[in-house]
């Protein structure tokens, strides 16, 4: 096939240093400022802006003891479950196992029992207006998170 460009090479033929000045200046790798990414905060920091912004640095921080998220409901969620026939019910009396904590937004009318890991205290006052109850049982997650694990129990 037929080149539609002429070569480099053939176009500077007849020509001493072929556009690279002195022939010291063609040696190694001083001329190009350095092997590979050496140089990249020196003399070749506009390239790393342009071309590899991430090279340097880190992204994000690292938290050391990371809290869990706790899964949280809200009281008119665990209404509108019982309005809708998903809980179960024992009695007049609805039943709520949760291993969260229940929050207190939100209004409930229908009585029910709710057992969760944590409760806010509005949300304790709005489930005993409704004629529910609510039992938090934290303490038994506590002592289950420190140490507890991998024990047989007696």
């Amino acid at each position: 096939m037929t080149r539609r460009y002429q070569k480099k090479k053939v176009g500077l033929r007849g020509w001493r240093r072929h556009g690279k000045g002195n022939v010291k200046n063609r040696r190694g790798s001083g001329n190009k400022g350095g092997r590979g990414n050496a140089g990249l905060r020196k003399q070749k920091w506009t390239y790393t802006v342009k071309y590899a912004k991430e090279h340097f640095g880190s992204r994000g921080f690292v938290r050391h003891g990371a809290k869990k998220e706790v899964p949280a409901i809200n009281v008119w969620e665990i209404g509108k479950m019982a309005k809708e026939g998903k809980l179960k019910k024992e009695g007049d009396v609805y039943l709520f196992k949760f291993k969260g904590k229940v929050l207190g937004a939100g209004s409930i009318n229908t009585p029910v029992k709710i057992e969760a890991a944590a409760a806010t205290e509005k949300a304790i006052e709005k489930v005993k207006a409704s004629g529910g109850e609510l039992n938090v049982k934290a303490e038994e997650q506590e002592a289950e998170a420190k140490g507890n694990k991998g024990k047989k129990k007696e």
